[in-house]
């Protein structure tokens, strides 16, 4: 089975696709990944081929908020966007898989499908495609709208319309006409069923895998986080590429709330989500830009982070209970799905962040740990990235 990967996005779109590719070419099987540069992922032991954009870079260039995407729509986001389309379309035509498996970013997904008569895979990283009623899409609202969540998920479906020129541009490369095409082949969510509850109203043709993973197989700590880790009891901090708001503020009020707990503080500065001042540090305190949090977290006491979902994954297979400080898109949505499912606090609202709320969402982390323990034992069963691949192997 020759399998084409397509993703874009920031590391956390690009983790699981490299973790299945890997797992496909164990079993035996062909796959390439196409997807962004510079996205701070592994991709060693993958067939990856560029798709030519660098989200890192536009992170560290504007940041995540909102204004500045619109304001770069045209000199920025979109030619983003139509390498993101089109790159794909070209990379099939050569590679000529038997089904693709594609990120939601990757509109030409369903083009390519058809002009090469092979089954489309959607990858759902958040659930933001598939509507339900149980709960709105994810990156919309916290607050359960009843009937009312299924019209929450019409807004990621509208987003084709904006790159109609762009998909025109993939359909003249595959050398087919654009028009109405079908409904992904099957949905698969590289998410715990201990984090999210299956709703009933899913079709049969959405599958809750859980995470897709590359197994860490030896001890890579570098020596000084090492031995941070042995001299005792402490909290994990980091917020990845949030760049918003005043980074080194925020990182005074989490130090501050963890001192204040009365343990050691592993900062990860990520691409900009914490700045530590000099004068804040410590031979309590330890900061790194990036760490393997399969390695980390199982020794952390805590998480305090900005609730994506592949931290939030993370931290709960590894017992370790999350102190989620939302930013944006899906952040508040995991936020209030970790809480409503008892596995760790209310999330702080970023703009609340405050050394106090940092020390009582910690003084109350202690009562989910049975909760999470239970849940990181039911994630330990879970090979997400074999189930993901039966799917695959069974639209065959």
């Amino acid at each position: 089975m020759r399998i084409l990967l397509a993703t874009a996005g920031s590391r956390g779109d690009i983790e699981p696709f490299a973790a299945l590719a890997r797992r496909a070419v164990v079993e035996g099987h062909h796959a390439r990944l196409i997807a962004p540069d510079s996205s701070g992922a592994d991709l060693s032991g993958v067939d990856a081929l560029s798709m030519g954009v660098d989200y890192t870079r536009l992170i560290e260039d504007q940041g995540v908020s909102l204004v500045a995407a619109i304001r770069s729509y045209s000199s920025v986001v979109r030619p983003i966007m139509n390498a993101v389309i089109v790159e794909p379309a070209r990379a099939a035509l050569e590679y000529r898989p038997d089904v693709i498996v594609a990120h939601p970013k990757v509109l030409s997904a369903p083009i390519i499908a058809e002009a090469l008569g092979i089954p489309n895979i959607l990858v759902e990283i958040v659930p933001a495609m598939t509507p339900t009623s149980r709960f709105p899409a994810a990156g919309t609202t916290t607050r359960n709208l009843g009937v009312f969540n299924k019209l929450t998920y019409q807004a990621a479906a509208a987003s084709a319309a904006m790159f109609r020129t762009d998909l025109d541009q993939a359909a003249r490369v595959l050398g087919v006409s654009r028009r109405s095409v079908a409904p992904p082949s099957a949905t698969l969510m590289p998410i715990s069923p201990a984090v999210l509850a299956r709703p009933s109203d899913w079709p049969q043709t959405v599958h809750l895998t859980g995470p897709w993973l590359t197994e860490t197989v030896s001890n890579q700590l570098t020596d000084e986080i090492a031995s941070f880790i042995a001299g005792g009891q402490f909290v994990y901090a980091g917020f990845g590429s949030m760049a918003v708001g005043d980074p080194a503020a925020r990182a005074r009020e989490v130090l501050g709330g963890i001192r204040d707990f009365g343990a050691r503080a592993l900062l990860a500065t990520g691409l900009g989500g914490l700045k530590a001042a000099p004068q804040l540090l410590g031979d309590d305190v330890l900061v790194v830009r990036s760490i393997d949090h399969a390695l980390v977290l199982p020794h952390a006491v805590a998480a305090v982070h900005h609730g994506g979902i592949g931290t939030v994954q993370s931290a709960t297979r590894a017992s370790t209970v999350s102190v989620i400080v939302p930013f944006i898109a899906d952040q508040p949505f995991w936020g209030a799905r970790v809480h409503a499912r008892g596995l760790g606090p209310a999330p702080i609202h970023q703009r609340h962040l405050s050394s106090a709320r940092i020390v009582t969402s910690l003084k109350d982390s202690e009562s989910y740990r049975p909760a999470i323990a239970g849940a990181s034992r039911s994630m330990a069963d879970e090979d997400g990235a074999g189930a993901a691949l039966s799917v695959i192997a069974g639209l065959l």
